[in-house]
């Protein structure tokens, strides 16, 4: 039965979306696995740990995606697949990051590259099971990668509307890898510019998460120029909130909430957006007690706590806080002045509020 915001409320109708989505990419996994996975492959924790891998998340890119499809056509189950290739590549983005910044927890569970690291060591296989761990994470990102196009591909969009978005599907995963390759640069102990902090933050987490997908689904669907540049603004200015608060989160976030251990961000130095704030807007005092915290071989419950402080103290939580009211709403500004149907604005509005939520 078609599902429309109208009927439920813009909050009822992206929850069913997530959990359509969340089962036709569960399924489409499994029914991978069930495929690839025989012999000595079988017997490693990829046939249970990939299905479960795609549990859990919050589906944000596939639920732009197809609200930017709405924006243009109507209900369809074959672009709602389409949409769920954005979290088959999120997947792979996600395998690989966590290997990149030695994450030890995802969504509340064990990293893919510590469950194959302990998978290994348990079977007192030789050489380095961490190493193991890592190599094996990277190559379920990939599988990750070659599905998400393979699951787009055979949505059952017809040929015309898959043309039509693959600039932009092209377009979202280069400019994924070059943020990676940026947040990798950018060491905290180096204090790179806020301007750089910025290009990062708009490369890696706010054009993929939130303008890209739009765009993508808009596109697909055929939208009017004027609405995939609406979208487009809407989804620049949104995609910054959103890492800003990811940022926030992992400074100040609750462990039970995020699944990642407190202060993660710090022990790992990363220089996000809060660190960078806060180092520009610092005293003279509290720069160089910054800049001893950058220093530390490193980083324990006390140092995370101390930077937390300081943080504070320079007023760059409050700042960003601020940033993130000031982008949204501008955000909502952008489609209002676009003539967009009512159930995808509406659905506009509420995914601002989940994207920039305090906890998450």
């Amino acid at each position: 039965m078609t599902v429309t915001p109208t009927a439920v409320g813009s909050e009822a109708w992206l929850d069913a979306l997530r959990r359509r989505c969340g089962h036709e990419v569960h399924a489409f996994v499994t029914e991978r696995v069930r495929e690839h996975f025989t012999g000595r492959a079988a017997g490693t924790p990829a046939a249970a740990a990939l299905p479960e891998f795609v549990t859990g998340g919050k589906f944000l890119r596939p639920l732009f995606a197809y609200t930017g499809w709405r924006c243009g056509a109507p209900d369809s189950a074959a672009a709602l697949r389409a949409a769920g290739s954005l979290e088959l590549l999120h997947c792979f983005a996600l395998a690989q990051d966590d290997v990149m910044d030695g994450s030890a927890r995802r969504r509340g569970r064990p990293s893919m590259h510590v469950r194959f690291a302990r998978w290994h060591e348990e079977r007192g296989l030789g050489g380095s099971a961490a190493r193991f761990g890592e190599s094996a994470a990277v190559l379920m990102g990939d599988l990750f990668l070659v599905w998400s196009e393979q699951l787009l591909h055979e949505s059952g969009l017809d040929p015309a509307a898959l043309a039509r978005g693959r600039r932009v599907y092209d377009r979202l995963r280069s400019e994924l890898a070059v943020g990676q390759l940026g947040d990798l640069v950018n060491d905290a102990r180096a204090l790179p510019s806020w301007a750089d902090v910025l290009d990062v933050v708009r490369r890696k987490s706010g054009n993929y998460t939130v303008r890209r997908p739009l765009e993508f689904g808009a596109a697909m669907a055929g939208c009017a120029d004027d609405v995939v540049t609406a979208l487009g603004t809407y989804g620049g200015l949104l995609g910054e909130a959103f890492q800003f608060r990811d940022d926030l989160l992992g400074v100040f976030g609750d462990p039970a909430v995020t699944g990642k251990p407190a202060g993660d961000d710090l022990r790992e130095r990363k220089a996000s957006s809060v660190v960078v704030l806060a180092a520009e807007l610092a005293d003279r005092r509290q720069r160089a007690e910054l800049t001893g915290l950058l220093a530390l071989d490193a980083v324990d419950d006390g140092a995370v706590a101390r930077w937390r402080e300081l943080i504070t103290a320079t007023g760059a939580r409050d700042q960003l806080e601020k940033d993130i009211d000031d982008r949204v709403r501008r955000a909502l500004e952008a489609i209002d002045l676009v003539d967009l149907p009512r159930p995808p604005a509406a659905a506009l509005t509420v995914l601002a509020g989940l994207c920039t939520e305090r906890v998450r």
